[in-house]
This record gives C-alpha cells, sequence and structure tokens, in this order.
C-alpha cells in the first residue's frame, strides 16, 4: 500500500509542478506581449516635425494612352477598274509621290483622246467663226469707205457710223459676234472635258501623298473597284503621337501647350510630350466620363510602334520658389484654407494657413506660415 501511495504522490507532484510551469508561461508571455505593445505604442506615436521652407509645388495627373499616327489618309482610285498591280503590303514604309496602285488605265487613256480631239474641233469652229467675222467686218468697212467717197464726190458726204450702218442694211449683216461667242463656249466645255478626262487617267494610279506606313490594302490584284472607294490606308508614322482619356476630375486642368512626359514599356527613360488637343466634349462608359488629349513628342524614337500602350502624365500646375510644407501636414483643406500642427519644442498646437497650389507632394502655403516654423509632417 505505501508503494502505492507513493506513487500517487508522486504523480500530484508532476502535474502540479508542470501546471506552475505552464503558468509562469503563460504569465511572462502576457508580460512580454504588453511590453511589446508598450513598445509599439511608443513608436507609433513618434511625432515627425519638418521645417517650413521655399521650394517647387508641382501638379500631375496620370493615366494611360496608345501610341497612333499623327495622320492617317484613306487613299482611292478615281475610277472603276480592275487592279493591275499593288506595290505594298500592309506595314510596307512608303515615300511622299510613291507608287502604290494602279488600275488598268486603257478605257481611261481612250476618253482622254477623245476628249482631246473634241477640243480640237472646237478649236476649229472657234477659228472659223473668228475668219468669218474679221470677213464681215473687212467687207462692210470697204462699203463704208466707198459710200463716203462717194459723198465726197457728189458734195453729200455722211459720218461714217452712219455709212457703216447703211452698208449693214445693203447686205453686210454683223452677225459674226454670236458665232464667235457660240464657238468659244464650246471650245471651254471641251477644255473642262479634257481636263476631267485627265483627272481620271491620273486617278487610275494611287501615289502616296505622305510619307508613312500602309495599315492596310482592302483589295488584291484582279478585283474590280469602284471609284471614291477606300483601297489603302497610309499612316503618318514619322510623326506620331498618344492619344490618352482623362477621368473628368482631371480634365478640367487640362489645356493644350502644357507638357508632360511619356513612358513606354519598351524604353528606359521618359519621354518628353506636350497637349496638342484636348477634346472639350467628353464621353461616358455609363459610370465615369472621360475627356481625349493628345500629346506629341518632342523627340519621336523611330521605333515607335502604332497602338503600343503609353504611360502619360502632364503637369497641369506648378509653382517655383514658393513657401511649402508636405501635402500630408495640411488637414481640412476648404475655401482656400486649411490646418496644420505647429510643433513648438515638445507641444503641437493648431494653426489655420492659406493654401495656393496643392501639389502631388507638397502645397503651397501663402499665409499663416513663416520659413523656419516646424509642422508635424503626418498627423
Amino acid at each position: 500500500m505505501s508503494n502505492v501511495s507513493g506513487q500517487i504522490r508522486a504523480k500530484r507532484r508532476i502535474r502540479w509542478t508542470g501546471a506552475v510551469i505552464v503558468a509562469v508561461g503563460v504569465v511572462v508571455g502576457v508580460a512580454l506581449g504588453v511590453l511589446h505593445n508598450r513598445s509599439s505604442g511608443e513608436h507609433s506615436a513618434t511625432i515627425i516635425a519638418v521645417d517650413v521652407a521655399k521650394g517647387e509645388v508641382t501638379l500631375d495627373v496620370a493615366t494611360t494612352g496608345t501610341v497612333e499616327p499623327a495622320t492617317t489618309r484613306e487613299l482611292s482610285f478615281a475610277v472603276n477598274g480592275t487592279v493591275e498591280a499593288i506595290k505594298v503590303r500592309p506595314g510596307t514604309k512608303v515615300k511622299a509621290a510613291q507608287t502604290l496602285a494602279t488600275v488598268d488605265d486603257t478605257d481611261a487613256a481612250d476618253d482622254v483622246d477623245d476628249a482631246e480631239a473634241q477640243l480640237s474641233d472646237a478649236q476649229d469652229r472657234l477659228d472659223d467663226a473668228e475668219d468669218q467675222a474679221a470677213a464681215v467686218t473687212a467687207s462692210a468697212t470697204a462699203c463704208a469707205t466707198a459710200t463716203t467717197a462717194r459723198g465726197h464726190l457728189t458734195g453729200i458726204s455722211p459720218e461714217p457710223q452712219v455709212a457703216a450702218a447703211a452698208c449693214t442694211t445693203r447686205g453686210y449683216p454683223d452677225t459674226g459676234n454670236d458665232a464667235i461667242l457660240n464657238a468659244r463656249q464650246a471650245v471651254n466645255k471641251a477644255e473642262q472635258a479634257v481636263a476631267k478626262a485627265r483627272a481620271a487617267l491620273t486617278g487610275t494610279v494611287i501615289t502616296a501623298p505622305i510619307a508613312g506606313t500602309v495599315v492596310s490594302v482592302s483589295g488584291s490584284v484582279g478585283d474590280t473597284v469602284s471609284s471614291g472607294k477606300t483601297f489603302l490606308t497610309l499612316a503618318d508614322t514619322y510623326d506620331m503621337q498618344v492619344e490618352a482619356d482623362f477621368p473628368e476630375a482631371d480634365a478640367g486642368s487640362l489645356k493644350v501647350g502644357q507638357t508632360g512626359t511619356i513612358t513606354l514599356a519598351d524604353h528606359d527613360d521618359a519621354l518628353t510630350g506636350t497637349v496638342v488637343q484636348a477634346d472639350p466634349i467628353g464621353t461616358s462608359d455609363g459610370t465615369l466620363v472621360r475627356y481625349g488629349v493628345v500629346l506629341s513628342f518632342a523627340s519621336p524614337p523611330s521605333d515607335l510602334l502604332v497602338g503600343q500602350s503609353a504611360q502619360v502624365k502632364v503637369r497641369v500646375g506648378s509653382a517655383t520658389d514658393v513657401l511649402r510644407v508636405p501635402s500630408t501636414a495640411v488637414h481640412d483643406i476648404s475655401g482656400g484654407s486649411g490646418t496644420v500642427l505647429l510643433r513648438n519644442g515638445s507641444a503641437s498646437s493648431r494653426r489655420t494657413v492659406t493654401v495656393g497650389l496643392r501639389g502631388d507632394q507638397y502645397t503651397q502655403v501663402t499665409d499663416g506660415l513663416a520659413a523656419g516654423d516646424q509642422v508635424v509632417r503626418s498627423w
């Protein structure tokens, strides 16, 4: 029995000792946790004050955009016809005045020949009318001269105008002017027909109006095409730009002439750009209104790709050599004023200040602080 009782007492001592150890561990853990929390609380409560000083305040707005050609031309033939040759394909870079495609010009060339022949006939008819009018005028003049001479012999000398009128009534009608007018009108009409035919002949060939890159070709050799229907699209890839949409909150501060930066995925350095267009009318997707903005490159790289994405940042405000504080230091901004926490030694007090430009990192203070004052950076 004594051995059994001893074993029971030994087991009880072991359990009691374990409980004590666990309890001590819990107390130590709680104590460490309290100390840690107290230490963390003291760290988070650390106040960081910064000096009020002069510097630059800037405000940028940012969005994403795509690289697009500054100019896109849709090119077509000026006549109906059958495609005879296509000298380019999408992606081909071309020079200005380079031949891109042609259609069969047989009919157009025949039309030019016919129009020129009609013009030649009209000019011949005009020459004949002018010759006939000159002959009539010469005959009437001779008659008038003879009439005047006879008048001198008889002692009755009529005025030359009277003599000419008398000759006209005796068979020399002055009808040449009408014939000449009709002939000249026929010549003018024929000249217009020639110009139209020659333009049609020229229109059997599509040439590049600008240097650029062919974007699309909408036909093949042997196809029948219609006059005026787009056959080729040419983009001015030598003058690229970035098209971007800004949300309504930022669009109001965007203006033509503002500078910005354009960042491309395949370029390490940001590129300089300038706002060249800011749309006055926005488009809505049902939840947000956006306004289109176009930026041109100050110095475009030669390897730009149509449609590649770009990060756009436009500087919409800046002020240099102004009194400034971190933007996180100014609270409760309303009506051009805000509140800062002025630091004086270990004490802090609120102060109302007048603010100017509110930038991304700094806010301009126009009244209420002086250089050298200290404010709490964030509170």
